[in-house]
């Protein structure tokens, strides 16, 4: 007989948040949500990897040198790491579905969403960085592709914590003491 496995403790309501909701309400309202922010992600990445599959078949190629073609093949196995991270817990909801792991599934879909911004910024900042470098200089490739991951980090990361750190400052309860499974 398989056992059923383990969950973690599932408040009648949520503590957290002023929503009427239970855990389970939450954990799909947060997975639901995900899928949401993934289907952009997915279809950007996805474009951005088919775009730069196209680049070795351009009469162009041949002139790049041999940093720039590292740096091509770098960031083809980064766009495509982005895609295979966003596109992940579509996976793993076929092959978890119906075995009431939802909570473990939001989790883990997290995770992947969090890795595949990471690697998408790279590949933006490394393809951004790239252009430059071919039609530019490799001084301007390196500006650019330097400030471009400068401008993804403070709209991807300072500014959320920002907005976290005022709205606990402010005593806006739902907003600042959700954390991630709001």
């Amino acid at each position: 007989m398989a056992s059923t496995p383990q969950r973690p403790a599932a408040p009648d309501v949520s503590r957290d948040t002023d929503r009427d909701e239970t855990y389970i309400e939450r954990m799909d309202r947060n997975w639901n949500e995900l899928l949401q922010e993934l289907r952009v992600t997915q279809t950007g990445a996805q474009i951005l990897t088919g775009f730069l599959l196209t680049v070795p078949f351009q009469s162009r190629f041949d002139e790049l040198d041999d940093y720039q073609r590292t740096t091509y093949l770098v960031l083809v196995v980064m766009a495509a790491l982005a895609t295979v991270l966003f596109v992940a817990p579509v996976s793993l909801h076929r092959l978890l579905f119906r075995r009431r792991l939802k909570p473990q599934l939001v989790d883990a879909g997290h995770q992947f969403a969090r890795a595949g911004l990471v690697a998408l910024a790279l590949t933006l900042a490394g393809v951004t960085m790239l252009l430059f470098d071919v039609v530019l200089t490799r001084t301007a490739g390196h500006v650019v592709g330097g400030a471009l991951l400068l401008v993804i980090a403070l709209a991807w990361l300072v500014l959320p914590h920002l907005i976290a750190r005022r709205a606990a400052a402010d005593g806006d309860s739902g907003a600042a003491a959700s954390g991630p499974t709001a």
